[in-house]
């Protein structure tokens, strides 16, 4: 099995994709992470097109389609996805052929490591997701200053999504 992490920040949520992976790894899965600050996307724009991307971008998008399942990892911005996941979403819905091939019927992991509570992100992208066609599991991992990463439910869910 192929797992994608996707992480839309640099710092807290690439450090909890990194804890994802070892655990993965712990269990012979193979997994890659997507930072997706690294990626440097483009805003998207209307008035853009596929040229506007960087040559990376089709990797991405070859990585994406690969995956058999998805974590994705994001901090809580008022509210909300940050933008790099947003925007990541835009890009492949507009620059790809069929951009659900990407993303339909595949299972997904949602988590947040959030300086607020990360309830709302988790809400939002659950919603988001599910609307692009990926199985979001129903267990999430949820970390903030008031709630350290319980290492239990990392397992928990990680077993969940490889038996899918």
């Amino acid at each position: 099995m192929q797992i994608s992490i996707i992480a839309a920040s640099n710092h807290n949520n690439l450090n909890l994709a990194k804890a994802f992976q070892e655990e993965l790894e712990g269990l012979n899965t193979s997994s890659n992470i997507i930072n997706l600050v690294e990626e440097d996307l483009p805003l998207y724009d209307p008035n853009k097109n596929k040229e506007d991307l960087p040559k990376s971008f089709s990797n991405l998008v070859k990585k994406l389609k690969e995956a058999e399942a998805f974590v994705f990892l994001a901090p809580e911005y008022n509210g909300g996805p940050p933008p790099t996941l947003t925007n990541l979403l835009a890009w492949v819905s507009v620059s790809t052929k069929d951009w659900r091939e990407c993303f339909n019927e595949k299972p997904a992991i949602i988590g947040s490591h959030s300086g607020g509570g990360g309830s709302h992100v988790l809400m939002a992208m659950r919603l988001q997701l599910s609307f692009i066609g990926l199985n979001v599991l129903g267990r999430q991992i949820m970390v903030n200053s008031s709630r350290p990463l319980n290492t239990d439910s990392l397992k928990a869910v990680v077993k969940q999504i490889i038996k899918l």
